[in-house]
């Protein structure tokens, strides 16, 4: 490449122009010799010369001279130079000092090949580490799984920003009891039913507030009867038809993007994204964690009794226990010990409030290999929507929910009773399951560790408004149903008709009662197709019906009004009271991320 190194070696400010030097001996006095930076420096009568430590030339005059003589302007004449460069060479006075000045050079122009060498290994490593870091991450991205976001239409629109910009984060956590794995068989049993469609044993709604100040976690219970709304397996092109029936169901009926779309349905919540997670995923994750702290007040070992089949294997006794892999996935399975899905899903907020304040507690983003750990156990273990489908976008999901503190995260389960048409079965309790729901929607904290500011403190999600116009109020045809009938209440008798009565008073001659039974918790207001969705949401204004009420449902034929259990008197729709910061019901079983000393107790009949 032409590199000179005797350009750079003798230089002091790594320019390669030294600096000089005044001889103070007569007109023949001899010269100085070469100075410790490699400099030469000889005089002749009445002035002062400056060479450089280059060395000599092949033919015998050193590189530069006539340069850096002009550059001085000196008047020297050519013997005087002559002599010069015969004492620099070691050929004139001076020659034992110029010899062992030479060694120097030589040893300088060795230090800096070592160098030049270093520098590039250490380049070629830097090129190499570079070079396995990027595969790595490529390896990571491919360890991913994803898939469609929703499996159906719920009709819900992400909520607008806030006067700062932020909106809410809501991620749907899976549980699957999928055996489709030979490891999960193993962890899980029930080999005969490997080749079956997974279920979604366990289901959790974090919600993590728009300033990214607070989070609630909301659970159902596996055995919770709702409305399924239609899906669509996107992977193999079945559709999947609308039912009633447990919620842990959905994930068969179109994967988790169905269990998203059942969630929405439910709640009114829009929902940004789902993760999901089988056995030998919490085993992995569990272990990648380094195990947390879980407790039991009495001894405990969940087993096959008579009459009860199956079981965890949990098998402890009373106090705390640090507990990873294979015993953490017994501790979340783990049913009948604690007496029910509902025991079930506050040990698993036990669990997870434990294992946040472990990660907490730990340096994971400043110690490589935990956190190649974890980044390697995460990407093998979860499956998510494809939104979030890459290392990049999960460890900005991660930066955002690392900056809410212990306390201002709280674990609920959804108020729930025992259904009435199968006792193994739960449903909704309203009013406080709404009321759940309302503050998810409403983005307000479900702890006071935040102060009052904290209740509304981020704008309300705007309604959707229709692209399409409405129709005038007389042109408009609406059906009306009463739904006002639940599982603990009968229906108000002529509620349609009474409703009907209302929009015939605002113009809406065309609207007439449909006798058909339609239970349901919350007032709607559905429509079948974009070119109705203005008229839907003209007739929602006129009595006061939110918005987000209004919904587009296949099941309708034209615009159609449900009154449901929420709407049982009165001619316009009750106007919701504002949700304040800790006002979740106490059927909610709440625990803030903060309570260490949280313990499970034991159904009797499992105690040892």
């Amino acid at each position: 490449m032409g590199w000179d190194d005797s350009l750079y070696e003798d230089s002091t400010d790594g320019t390669g122009v030294t600096g000089t030097e005044s001889d103070a001996a007569g007109p023949q006095g001899p010269r100085d010799g070469d100075t410790a930076d490699g400099t030469g420096t000889g005089t002749g009568p009445g002035t002062q010369e400056t060479h450089r430590g280059d060395g000599a030339a092949p033919n015998g005059t050193v590189a530069g001279d006539n340069a850096l003589a002009a550059e001085a302007q000196t008047t020297e004449s050519r013997s005087t130079a002559t002599q010069h460069k015969a004492d620099r060479t070691g050929r004139g006075k001076g020659g034992a000092r110029g010899t062992a000045t030479t060694s120097r050079r030589r040893a300088k122009r060795g230090a800096w090949r070592i160098l030049r060498w270093v520098a590039a290994g250490l380049a070629l490593l830097l090129l190499g580490t570079a070079g396995a870091g990027y595969l790595y991450y490529r390896h990571l991205n491919d360890n991913i799984r994803s898939g469609d976001r929703s499996g159906g239409s719920s009709g819900l629109a992400k909520p607008d920003a806030n006067a700062a910009g932020q909106t809410p984060l809501n991620i749907l956590v899976i549980g699957s009891d999928s055996r489709a794995k030979a490891e999960n068989v193993k962890l899980g049993g029930s080999k005969d039913t490997a080749g079956n469609p997974p279920l979604a044993d366990v289901q959790m709604l974090l919600h993590v507030s728009a300033d990214r100040k607070n989070a609630s976690v909301v659970s159902i219970p596996r055995d919770t009867r709702v409305d399924i709304p239609e899906c669509k397996d996107t992977e193999t092109g079945k559709v999947f038809p609308a039912t009633n029936a447990i919620i842990n169901e959905t994930l068969a009926r179109g994967g988790a993007g169905c269990t998203l779309s059942t969630w929405e349905k439910l709640t009114g919540v829009y929902i940004d994204h789902w993760m999901t997670i089988d056995f030998s995923g919490v085993v992995s994750m569990a272990d990648a964690i380094g195990g947390v702290e879980v407790c039991v007040e009495n001894n405990v070992w969940d087993r096959p009794l008579p009459g009860v089949p199956g079981g965890s294997g949990l098998k402890l006794t009373a106090g705390s226990h640090h507990i990873q892999g294979k015993q953490a996935l017994q501790w979340l399975r783990t049913r009948h010990a604690f007496e029910s899905d509902l025991g079930r899903a506050r040990a698993q907020h036990m669990y997870m409030n434990s294992m946040i304040r472990e990660l907490k507690s730990q340096n994971v983003f400043t110690d490589t290999m935990r956190l190649t750990g974890l980044a390697e156990s995460a990407t093998k273990s979860l499956e998510v929507s494809e939104e979030i489908g890459t290392v990049k976008k999960l460890y900005g999901l991660a930066m955002q929910l690392k900056s809410v503190p212990t306390n201002r995260i709280t674990m609920t389960t959804m108020p729930s009773v025992e259904d009435p048409q199968n006792r193994n079965h739960l449903v909704p309790k309203e009013p406080d399951a709404d009321q759940v729901w309302t503050m998810l929607r409403e983005d307000v904290a479900f702890d006071t560790n935040g102060g009052k500011a904290d209740a509304g403190k981020s704008k309300k999600p705007a309604e959707p408004v229709s692209k399409d116009p409405a129709a005038a109020p007389a042109e408009t045809g609406v059906i009306v149903r009463n739904g006002t009938g639940s599982e603990q209440r009968s229906a108000v008798p002529n509620r349609a008709r009474d409703i009907a009565q209302q929009l015939n008073g605002k113009g809406y001659t065309l609207a007439q009662a449909d006798s058909t039974p339609s239970p349901q918790e919350k007032t709607t207001v559905n429509f079948p197709s974009a070119d109705l969705e203005g008229d839907a949401q003209a007739v929602a204004k006129s009595l006061g019906i939110p918005l987000t009420s209004v919904q587009k449902s296949t099941d309708v034929s034209g615009v159609t009004l449900v009154v449901g259990a929420d709407w049982r008197s009165g001619s316009s729709y009750p106007k919701e009271s504002k949700p304040e910061a800790g006002g979740i019901p106490d059927s909610a079983d709440a625990i803030n991320g903060s309570k260490k000393d949280a313990c499970m107790p034991v159904y009797a009949p499992y105690r040892f």
